[in-house]
């Protein structure tokens, strides 16, 4: 009786081939072959750019800082002492004519009306301060 099928028939086909098949490996390198081939004078074509040039001068020094804090009532500090509107006016007068000019940054409690915030502003502006911003709690409650 014969068992098992197969051409030469027997127990010839049972064992493990002892031979690499390496004409997978010869078309994976083949198809790599041919698309270095193609993208190598690609990777060599250089692009001309301007690049800019670096300086080593100092950075100019930082600008000193006004600290404009307004409480839940209303009244102004300006650098921790109390002034009015008026006065308030008269310095960012003065700050603005300044070279550098100073940074701004305004502190106002929650509890501050904006029509209070929006006068202080718009004096910052007609004075024509440059640098203004706010200064407020990140804390949560």
């Amino acid at each position: 009786m014969m068992a098992g099928g197969g051409i030469g028939g027997g127990e010839s086909n049972s064992r493990p081939m002892s031979e690499i098949n390496t004409t997978p490996l010869v078309d994976v390198m083949l198809v790599l072959l041919v698309i270095f081939i193609i993208t190598a004078p690609l990777l060599t074509h250089a692009v001309k750019i301007d690049l800019p040039q670096a300086t080593s001068q100092p950075s100019p020094e930082k600008p000193d800082i006004i600290d404009v804090a307004i409480d839940g009532a209303g009244v102004m500090y300006w650098n921790d002492q109390i002034v009015t509107l008026d006065e308030m006016g008269m310095k960012l007068n003065e700050v603005a004519s300044k070279e550098p000019q100073p940074e701004l940054h305004i502190r106002a409690d929650k509890d501050t009306r904006y029509q209070i915030l929006a006068d202080v502003m718009a004096h910052a502006q007609n004075a024509g301060v440059q640098k203004l911003g706010f200064v407020s709690d990140p804390s949560p409650k």
